[in-house]
């Protein structure tokens, strides 16, 4: 056996068990202004394109924006984010995406960032997803869709369950549910 590979092994055990090794972020997912001290502050044009481009990887066009998925993301700008009439009916009932233009239409800053840390919503809503950003990328969402003005109206509202949607509606069936029975044409 020989030592100089084992010493080299020890010395590096010994150095790394000196190494800070907890996360700064240990007790909170998203990374704070105290974890991130050298971060420069995003201009208002910086802020605009990193809300447009987080509105476009996150999916959020997909439920709230009207055909958005259907025509491969091909909507005017001027549609995005004005809530759609497609439900999602499961065991919760039937939830619609809001229009999230009218929803921060009375919103002042403060209160999205609040509101947006908080947020617990009905499926198919990824609300974890929102909770988990930083303030920044929060922040830069509420820029952009603002930037966009008030469009659209209201998406329908939140049926309970038992109550049948008018279509169109997906109709979500989880694990260990069965599928209500289908009459057969004669």
């Amino acid at each position: 056996m020989r030592p100089l590979p084992l010493l080299a092994l020890g010395a590096l055990a010994a150095v790394s068990g000196c190494a800070d090794t907890a996360s700064p972020h240990a007790d909170d997912a998203r990374p704070t202004a105290a974890a991130t001290p050298f971060r420069q502050a995003l201009s208002d044009e910086d802020l605009l394109a990193r809300g447009e481009y987080l509105i476009r990887i996150t999916g959020c066009n997909d439920c709230h924006t009207a055909s958005y998925a259907e025509q491969q993301g091909n909507v005017d700008k001027a549609q995005w984010l004005t809530g759609s009439p497609m439900g999602y009916k499961g065991p919760w009932g039937t939830t619609y995406a809001a229009n999230l233009r009218l929803k921060l239409a009375d919103m002042d800053e403060a209160q999205w960032l609040d509101y947006s840390a908080k947020l617990r919503t009905r499926p198919l809503m990824p609300d974890f997803a929102l909770r988990a950003m930083t303030q920044d990328d929060r922040r830069a969402i509420y820029r952009f869709i603002k930037s966009l003005g008030p469009g659209g109206g209201p998406a329908p509202a939140y049926l309970p369950p038992g109550q049948k949607p008018a279509a169109p509606y997906f109709e979500l069936m989880l694990p260990g549910t069965s599928a209500p029975a289908v009459a057969q044409a004669g």
